[in-house]
Formats: structure tokens, C-alpha cells, sequence
């Protein structure tokens, strides 16, 4: 976000303010090189006036500890947090970035009281991302020229809708016989599994993934700032999937100034819809089983 100027003022909140100055401090000398943001390590009153406050906060599971343990652990982090962030900034839409992003994407919307078109998860926007960059390797252009979704989950059982995928506008199966390579079931495979395995693999060799995601925040970002209703895989809490109530997942949907604007349904094949349908359940059996949907209710 320094680097491409998205900004001009990024505050950083931490539990440890000296963990906050010195990231504060680094990234303030990158940017001589870049756009003139002002970049500093403060508390919550220092975020008065934020337009967009993102949540990248909470804890990791610790070994042995199970999704409940660690959903209730992560509970009492954003029952402190949301509430001092909108203390400070109550007109600021909440980007949340914390996995699993779908489910604390609904128990922040709940705990912030906003409508959900303001609290928004990155959702699948960074799958959504490895999707077009192995199509594009693949056929050989830009991954800009690539419109291709995925939807549902960020997780294992997200949906990616070949069906609806276009290159240059034209169908990716057109395209791919213009260009006289094949879209045929080894292919599909082997690119379903570069999207979704691909944290799996840079997790187990750099612990964490920075790079794509911060990329994708900072792209949300800047079509709020601008308004740009640009189309973005990005995760609200809504009803309507299936006949399930609030559920968190990705769907292509059109984000400005005021949050997400609205939300489209991009034409799928049966098997598709039917993907897309069980990972809506699977967000809902998991927020019932980590006792979230009870929690809600209180």
C-alpha cells in the first residue's frame, strides 16, 4: 500500500507498539522510492478520520488446540479490537484479512453491527488471482486479459468456474483452440490444484503468505478510495445462497466507496452450482460446529 500510493497516511495498530513503530519506521524509508505516504506506529485515536481500517489481527492455533478453542480465542481478540476501531473511526469500512476469513468476516459483522456491505473479507480475491496467473502461463497472455472467478470458500472447498471463464472476451474454450492448446481434464486438474494448494506449499516453505495478499488488500483499497465499482471475489455475511442465513463466502461482486455495492452470480454449470452450494454448507456446518451461530444469537 506505501509503495503504490493507495494512501496518504497508513497507521499501524499492535498489541506491542514497539512491534508497530519499527514496521512503521521500516516501511516509512521505502518511500522516497515510491509515493510520499506518512507512515506511523500510533494506537486506536490515531486512526480518527480512516476511511478503510483492515483487520489483520488475531492468534494462531497452537498445536493440539481444536477450531473452537481457537475461533473462542480469536472471539475475545475482535470483541476488543472492532470496538475501538469504531470508537475512533465509526464511518470506516472494515476489510478483514484473518483466516478463516469467511467465518471471522461474519462474526465481525456482528460484533461491529455494520451492514455488511461494509465489512468485507478478502474472501477469494487472491485465489481468484492464482487462477488468472496459471491461465495466463498457460495460454501465454497477460493475466489481465484473463476474467476467470473463484467462488465459495477461501479454503478447501472454494469453486472454480471454469464454465464462466473468458480470455480477451471470448470463452476460454474458444480461445484455447485459437490458440491450439487444450483445456482437457489433466489441465484442469493440474491448475485446480496450483490454486488450491498453492498456500499449503508457500506456507510449508516461508511459513506465511505476505506478497499476493497485500496485493490484493491494497487493489480493495484502492477501489474504495476511487470509487471505482470495479468487480472483485471479495466475501460479505448474506443470505440467499441455497436457503442458508448469513452465510460468509466470495462471490464476484461490485465494491466503491460505500463497501460492496452489489453482488453478482456468474452463470455456472450444474456441477458448479452444486460446488458452490456445498461450500456454503460447509461454511455453515463449520461456524456450527466452532459454536458461532449461538454466539450470534446472544
Amino acid at each position: 500500500m506505501a509503495l503504490g500510493g493507495v494512501a496518504s497516511e497508513l497507521v499501524l495498530v499492535d498489541l506491542v507498539p514497539a512491534l508497530a513503530k519499527a514496521h512503521a519506521e521500516d516501511i516509512l524509508h521505502a518511500t522516497p522510492f515510491a509515493a510520499p505516504v506518512r507512515v506511523v506506529g500510533g494506537d486506536y485515536p490515531q486512526l480518527e478520520g480512516a476511511h478503510v481500517v483492515i483487520l489483520a489481527c488475531g492468534v494462531g492455533q497452537k498445536p493440539g488446540e481444536t477450531r473452537l478453542q481457537l475461533l473462542e480465542r480469536n472471539a475475545k481478540v475482535f470483541e476488543q479490537v472492532v470496538p475501538q476501531v469504531l470508537k475512533a473511526a465509526p464511518s470506516a469500512i472494515l476489510l478483514v484479512a484473518s483466516n478463516p476469513v469467511d467465518i471471522i468476516t461474519r462474526m465481525v459483522t456482528h460484533i461491529s453491527g455494520l451492514s455488511p456491505a461494509r465489512v468485507i473479507g478478502s474472501g477469494t480475491i487472491l485465489d481468484t488471482a492464482r487462477f488468472r496467473t496459471l491461465l495466463s502461463e498457460y495460454l501465454g497472455v497477460a493475466p489481465q486479459s484473463v476474467h476467470a472467478y473463484v467462488l465459495g470458500e477461501h479454503g478447501d472447498s472454494e469453486v472454480l468456474a471454469w464454465s464462466s471463464a473468458k480470455v480477451g472476451g471470448i470463452s476460454l474454450e474458444i480461445f484455447a483452440a485459437q490458440r491450439g492448446v487444450s483445456i482437457d481434464d489433466t489441465v484442469r486438474a493440474r491448475i485446480d490444484d496450483g490454486v488450491r494448494r498453492a498456500a499449503y506449499r508457500i506456507i510449508e516453505g516461508k511459513k506465511a503468505t505476505y506478497f499476493g495478499i497485500g496485493a490484493g488488500l491494497t487493489r480493495i483499497v484502492e477501489a474504495i478510495r476511487d470509487d471505482e465499482r470495479v468487480v472483485l471475489t471479495v466475501s460479505i455475511c448474506q443470505d440467499g445462497l441455497e436457503g442458508l442465513e448469513e452465510v460468509g463466502l466470495s462471490l464476484p461482486r461490485v465494491v466503491g466507496r460505500p463497501g460492496v455495492i452489489a453482488t453478482l452470480h456468474p452463470p455456472l454449470s450444474p456441477e458448479e452450482q452444486d460446488a458452490l452450494c456445498h461450500s456454503a454448507r460447509v461454511l455453515q456446518q463449520a461456524a456450527s460446529e466452532l459454536g458461532f451461530l449461538e454466539r450470534a444469537r446472544a
